[in-house]
């Protein structure tokens, strides 16, 4: 069974030297241990010490030596705008809030489809509509460091939880 032995941050090997694809979703990218089905047919053994989301662009080094490229699926997403840049701030800050998943573009940000969040969105004077893109979300600050973020703390808002 071929296992992947590494894994390679996006622009940090030659794209060209891909032997094969593995391409997913936003769930099927985020795992700790799978079968994961490539483009060829073949299937390659993941087994992380912990989940994480492999991003567009990753490479999969096999323990034959060769790399697999991961490629983010399109996916339906809500598409998050503002009135002007401080009101777009302003609802990125209620969304990180909620430690959603997002990718930030320019004008717009992408979530994942929730319904309740779409309701916040538009009770906050934003506007949602579905497209469908890859998600490719923000990493967060503490991506890569196993246990950095296994703390409790106070929002300000009247709840509390752990990041375990």
């Amino acid at each position: 069974m071929t296992r992947v032995t590494e894994i390679l941050p996006a622009g940090s090997w030659p794209a060209a030297d891909a032997a094969d694809v593995f391409a997913a979703d936003y769930e099927g990218r985020h795992r700790r241990r799978m079968m994961l089905p490539l483009r060829s047919g073949a299937k390659v053994l993941l087994e992380l010490g912990h989940a994480r989301l492999l991003h567009e662009g990753d490479g999969l080094r096999l323990d034959d030596g060769r790399i697999v490229r991961v490629e983010a699926m399109p996916e339906d997403l809500m598409e998050v705008t503002a009135h002007d840049a401080l009101h777009l701030l302003r609802l990125a800050w209620h969304l990180g809030n909620r430690h959603l998943p997002a990718a930030i573009g320019e004008r717009c940000i992408l979530v994942r489809h929730d319904h309740v969040i779409a309701d916040m969105i538009h009770g906050l004077g934003g506007h949602v509509r579905t497209v469908r893109a890859p998600f490719d979300p923000e990493s967060g600050a503490y991506a890569g460091r196993a246990g950095a973020h296994a703390h409790s703390h106070d929002h300000g808002d009247g709840h509390h939880h752990s990041h375990d």
